[in-house]
C-alpha cells in the first residue's frame, strides 16, 4: 500500500537537558546563549532560551548529506559532495553553463533539479552569473524553551597549563604570590528544559520547477528524494547537531507531540507547542478540515521518540510523492 503525501508538518515537545547546541558568542570569558522574546499561551511576553530555525535546517541538512552519499540513487552537485555551504554554486561545470545568457531561469532550475537532490530539498540561490532562487522544501521554526519550563545556567570552567608550558618567568611569580598564571578561566552556559518545535515540509514541490510550473525529475526519483529526506527529518530528532556536543551532548529526555499529513493540496496543520492543549487544537482542525476537503488530511500522536521513530518508519516503507497536476 503506498501513501500519497502532499505535505507533513510535526508541532512536539521536546526535553533536553544540558545542553549548548546554539550560543550568540562571547563577551570576554563568557558564552552568550541565545535567547529570545515569546507570548506565552496566557498572552505574557517571556524570555526564554531557543535554538534557532538555521541550527535545526543545517541539522537535518548534514544528515541528508550523510544519507544521500550513501545512496547512489540520489545524486549531488560537487559542492554538496563536500557539504560544501555555497552547495552547487562551487559545481564548476553548472555554474559556467549557467551563466550563458541565453539560458532562462527555468531551464537553470530544470538542470539544478536534475543534477542535485540536495539542493532540490535544501533550497539554494544561484549567485554566480544570475540570481536564481529554489525555495526549500523544509520549513523549521525557532525551537523555542516553554515558557516556566526551560532555564539556563553558567558553569565555571577551568584550562591548565602545563609547568613545562610556563616560563621561569612565570613559575618565579607564582612562587611569589602563590597565584597559578597558568590557568584560564571562563564561563559556559548549559540549558534544560521543555522545547516547542514545528517543522512542515511540502512533500509535492520535490522535483517541482515553480518557474516552469512541471516536474523535472521522474516519480521513481521524486520517491527516492522523498525517503531520503523522512530518514534525515527523523535523525535531526535522535541526534540533533550543533555547538559544544563533545562535552556537552544534549539528554534527550523525550519527544511528544503530532505527526499531520496530507494526501490532496491541504497544508498539513500546526499549532505551536508554546500553548497548553495543543495536541487537541490540532485534532480540531483536522476534524474541521475533513468537512471541506473529506479523506485528505490525517494525524498520528505520538508519547515518544520510539512512537516516532515507528510512524517515521511506515511512512518511508509507504510514501509515493503527490503530484501537483497543471494543465
Amino acid at each position: 500500500m503506498t501513501l500519497s503525501l502532499y505535505s507533513l508538518s510535526i508541532s512536539a515537545r521536546v526535553t533536553l537537558d544540558m545542553h549548548s547546541l546554539n550560543n550568540e558568542g562571547g563577551e570576554g570569558n563568557q558564552i552568550q546563549t541565545r535567547m529570545v522574546n515569546v507570548v506565552d499561551g496566557n498572552g505574557d511576553l517571556q524570555n526564554v532560551n531557543a535554538i534557532s530555525g538555521d541550527m535545526y535546517k543545517h541539522i537535518q541538512a548534514e544528515h541528508l548529506f550523510n544519507v544521500a552519499r550513501n545512496n547512489q540513487a540520489m545524486p549531488l552537485c560537487e559542492g554538496c559532495r563536500e557539504f560544501n555551504a555555497n552547495r552547487i554554486n562551487a559545481d564548476r561545470e553548472f555554474i559556467t553553463w549557467a551563466k550563458d545568457k541565453t539560458v532562462n531561469d527555468a531551464e537553470v532550475i530544470n538542470r539544478m533539479l536534475h543534477t542535485c537532490g540536495m539542493d532540490d530539498i535544501e533550497g539554494v540561490l544561484i549567485t554566480e552569473g544570475r540570481s536564481t532562487p529554489r525555495k526549500s522544501v523544509v520549513e523549521f521554526g525557532w525551537v523555542v524553551g516553554v515558557p516556566e519550563h526551560v532555564q539556563t545556567d553558567s558553569y565555571f570552567h577551568v584550562k591548565y597549563s602545563s609547568d613545562n608550558a610556563k616560563s621561569s618567568e612565570s613559575r618565579q611569580e607564582e612562587a611569589k604570590t602563590g597565584s597559578n598564571l597558568g590557568q584560564s578561566i571562563f564561563h559556559r552556559p548549559a540549558s534544560s528544559g521543555v522545547y516547542a518545535l514545528v517543522c512542515h515540509v511540502d512533500i509535492a514541490r520535490i522535483g517541482f520547477n515553480d518557474i516552469s510550473q512541471t516536474y523535472a525529475i521522474s516519480q521513481a526519483d521524486r520517491t527516492v528524494r522523498t525517503r531520503a529526506l523522512l530518514e534525515s527529518l527523523l535523525y535531526t530528532f535522535i541526534k540533533p547537531n550543533g555547538a559544544m556536543r563533545s562535552s556537552q551532548a544534549p539528554h534527550i529526555v523525550d519527544v511528544q507531540g503530532v505527526l499531520t499529513y496530507s494526501t490532496g493540496p491541504t497544508p498539513a496543520p500546526t499549532v505551536s507547542p508554546l500553548k497548553d492543549g495543543y495536541e487537541q487544537h490540532i485534532a480540531g482542525i483536522v476534524e474541521q478540515l475533513g468537512r471541506i476537503s473529506p479523506d485528505t488530511v490525517g494525524i498520528s500522536p505520538f508519547a515518544s521518540l520510539a512512537e516516532l521513530t515507528g510512524l517515521f518508519g511506515e511512512l518511508i516503507e509507504q510514501v509515493d510523492p503527490f503530484t501537483l497536476k497543471y494543465e
